[in-house]
């Protein structure tokens, strides 16, 4: 998440009850998780696995729990929960603000656009020429919609990430992570009815320019689709995955997170993808391998039955 204007350390020290150890004078520019960070970012971190991997990281402030040494210019703000630092954080710089007209003031769309009865923009959309929104379709805060750009019905954009901090304190429970980031579409998309893409937590959620999508497809937060990708029936990709141009999912894939799918990809319907794989090559079954060895694999579990009877004839006649 970007700041509109970027704001003060010390002015953000005195919000999240801080300690600054480091420089001082500097100014914070956005908030961002740790593979989303630039420099002039906040990153915040609340697990020793973690210190040295944010610390240098391209995050200019390091949200931390504990002192540690600190490169040169950069700093630390310590505090006992980085996590509760966080949800400040973004409470302050983006709150949320409800729209309760069907069209926000301040959403845009460019010339040539129809948004037909019943769609909801929210605050701060945009959205390009030329594009067809169709009935109850949902474009929440800071989404960004391209030129071009087909969404049927019943679909949601820019809905919360499903993101949440684990609490291991007695009884566990599970506490949500507020999204501030947003989905960007690119030109030419075509999303159909009833999908629904989550924004980012804190960066953005990508739809690359020319990708097809059927009914039915999720897309969790973070994700980054290529160009001209085709996306079949009830396919869902987990947060934080990259899958690139000119990939192919066909019905019902399940993609795991945090993972790549390679150019030119071929998923086979009903396959779970577990690991990242690598473009070019067709690929089937749960989890999924290269097509060809996943066949060989099916014909030699039909032949187990004719295997088992040819063993028990031998035993048999010995």
């Amino acid at each position: 998440m970007r700041f509109e204007n970027p704001v003060p350390l010390s002015e953000i020290a005195a919000l999240i009850a801080a300690r600054i150890v480091g420089d001082h004078d500097a100014a914070a520019t956005g908030i961002n998780e740790i593979h989303q960070v630039e420099k002039g970012d906040l990153v915040f971190v609340d697990h020793p696995k973690y210190y040295d991997t944010s610390i240098h990281s391209a995050a200019s402030f390091i949200i931390i729990n504990t002192e540690q040494k600190v490169p040169e210019g950069k700093a630390l703000l310590i505090v006992d929960e980085p996590f509760e630092a966080y949800l400040k954080i973004v409470s302050a710089y983006r709150p949320f603000r409800p729209s309760m007209e069907a069209v926000a003031a301040t959403a845009q769309t460019g010339p040539g656009t129809v948004i037909m009865p019943h769609v909801y923009l929210g605050n701060h959309v945009t959205i390009g020429a030329h594009c067809v929104i169709y009935p109850n379709v949902t474009i929440m805060d800071h989404c960004t919609i391209g030129d071009n750009v087909i969404i049927q019905s019943g679909t949601v954009i820019g809905s919360d990430a499903f993101y949440y901090n684990k609490k291991t304190n007695r009884p566990v429970h599970y506490k949500k992570m507020i999204s501030c980031g947003r989905v960007e579409i690119e030109a030419d998309v075509e999303i159909g009815a009833g999908c629904t893409i989550d924004r980012g937590v804190t960066g953005v959620t990508r739809i690359g320019a020319g990708t097809k999508m059927d009914n039915l497809v999720h897309i969790g937060h973070d994700t980054l689709v290529g160009k001209n990708c085709l996306f079949a029936a009830q396919v869902g990709i987990a947060g934080a995955s990259v899958i690139e141009d000119e990939v192919i999912l066909w019905g019902q894939v399940g993609v795991s997170k945090t993972l790549t799918i390679g150019k030119g990809a071929v998923i086979n319907a009903q396959s779970g993808v577990a690991s990242s794989l690598k473009g070019g090559g067709a690929y089937f079954g749960s989890p999924a391998v290269p097509a060809h060895e996943k066949k060989k694999e099916l014909v030699w579990i039909k032949r187990i039955p004719q295997i088992w009877d040819r063993l028990n004839k031998s035993e048999s006649s010995s």
